[in-house]
């Protein structure tokens, strides 16, 4: 991971830029592109205040007409703004990219999506939820902020993991997209600042734009997972977001794991700077090598996080409960957030959900073994059939994150790959700005045999792409999980 620049003299930044006989030709054209990716990386966080034309120009050795070039591209581009008083300061151009449902045409191979089957425990549950219905039946049908025994099934998990929780604290949603989606509405106001990790998940994205926000990113180094806590801190002091999104358990696409003492304090760091964090627990139970971590901000006050889980990933993504955790007054306002929107989620799902809760045990350990089988699988076949990929193992979660050789960008690999029925997502999907083409996720969520055979058709990809005999064309988005 490049140092983070802290202050953005010319000395500083002239030397992330390096020597600019090495930029892409014409000259402006390349500064521009090296400052964008500085900015995209996190490295240069936004909101920060570029030095003077003159000053750079100088510390670079070129003519001040090429550095006001680069700041014109930028700003044309979005990476940049001019405000009074202050010069040009970096930006990030709102998200502009439109999803697209998942594809349900037969023969398809999606590894666009990391949504594994339903776990063979759901039709039981189902059936016994169909029993228990009719008891619900004299009623309205509505349950705001979800069925008390669900929230109470919810409330006791958390307390298990040690936060305690009463059923108060819960709320029922449709899923954690919706979970996130309502503490975006409730609390964030247009032009606030979201600090998300980078990459991140494409959803985030999306959500923040669509509530007003702006996305302040923070590079995340599986390497290095806890370093994020230094470059949180950096940013929040240059861009003062209001809100921030974290995953702190297999964050998705990287895998990266904050160790314990890691997810202390960052979340102290992030309280400390006045930010209410979003904590995504989506994939927290799939460790597959490792035990459960304490769950993040555990020592800090409840109003300091707002939890968001659900059983899209453990169980099935069709079976739409999802909930949020955070302190009761707080919880009781995002409760009346849904309630705007939706008077309740549907009962037999919310039964399902609190019959499957007494079960979540034994159906992650179910789970986890399946995930297992299929991640070694998958890094078996890329070393075999793609052996000039880097591929992380992550010790749990969904998916690998691949670094592409230099010759190919996954844009290029995605397009190429659709004709022959194989969905992928690429890597600009999971970053803001132009960032990760260089990356690919790829879901170990599909059988073995799924798995074996996109494999191959990303080896047979990446001979097309060399030989120049693949279609160039991007392939259109998908809407990411």
């Amino acid at each position: 991971m490049p140092p983070l620049l802290d202050q953005s003299t010319p000395r500083e930044l002239a030397s992330l830029i390096g020597p600019v006989d090495g930029l892409p030709t014409p000259r402006y054209a390349g500064l521009a592109r090296r400052i964008r990716d500085l900015v995209t990386t996190g490295t240069l966080p936004a909101g920060r205040r570029l030095p003077a034309e003159r000053e750079l120009a100088a510390e670079l050795d070129v003519s001040r007409v090429t550095v006001a070039s680069a700041y014109r591209v930028l700003r044309e581009e979005g990476f940049a703004s001019t405000r009074h008083g202050s010069g040009t300061v970096t930006d990030l151009p709102s998200a502009g990219t439109r999803w697209l449902p998942p594809s349900s045409r037969p023969g398809l191979l999606d590894l666009a999506h990391a949504a594994p089957e339903a776990a063979p425990r759901l039709m039981g549950a189902y059936q016994q939820a169909l029993a228990a219905l009719p008891a619900q039946l004299a009623g309205h049908g509505y349950a705001p902020g979800g069925l008390p025994q669900l929230r109470a099934a919810i409330a006791d998990r958390f307390t298990a993991r040690g936060l305690p929780t009463e059923p108060g604290q819960v709320v029922v949603t449709a899923g954690v997209g919706d979970a996130t989606a309502v503490v975006l509405e409730t609390l964030l106001q247009p032009g606030d600042r979201v600090l998300v990790e980078h990459p991140t998940y494409p959803g985030i994205l999306g959500l923040v734009a669509a509530a007003g926000g702006r996305c302040t990113p923070v590079p995340v180094d599986p390497g290095d997972p806890d370093a994020i806590v230094g470059a949180a801190d950096l940013a929040a002091r240059q861009s003062s977001p209001r809100l921030a999104f974290v995953m702190p358990d297999f964050s998705n696409p990287t895998g990266a794991r904050l160790s314990a003492p890691g997810r202390r304090r960052l979340a102290a760091t992030l309280w400390q700077h006045g930010m209410l964090t979003v904590v995504d627990e989506v994939a927290a139970d799939l460790h597959l090598d490792d035990g459960p971590l304490p769950p993040f901000g555990a020592s800090l006050p409840d109003a300091a996080t707002v939890t968001v889980g659900g059983l899209s990933k453990a169980v099935w993504g069709g079976l739409r409960v999802g909930w949020l955790r955070t302190e009761a007054t707080l919880a009781a306002q995002l409760e009346e957030t849904l309630g705007r929107r939706q008077l309740s989620i549907g009962l037999l799902d919310q039964l399902t959900a609190a019959i499957l809760l007494g079960q979540l045990d034994e159906l992650l350990e179910e789970r986890r073994t399946q995930l297992r089988e299929r991640r070694d699988a998958l890094r078996a076949a890329l070393a075999e059939r793609l052996p000039d990929w880097d591929v992380t193992s992550p010790a749990g979660g969904l998916s690998v994150w691949c670094r592409l050789p230099a010759d190919i960008g996954s844009a290029a690999v995605t397009a190429a790959a659709a004709p022959l029925g194989l969905l992928l997502a690429e890597g600009r999907a999971f970053g803001t700005g132009h960032a990760f083409d260089d990356r690919l996720r790829l879901p170990f969520t599909r059988p073995v045999g799924d798995l074996r055979r996109a494999i191959d058709v990303l080896a047979q990809v990446q001979a097309r792409l060399r030989s120049g005999a693949a279609d160039g064309t991007p392939a259109r988005s998908a809407t990411v999980v």
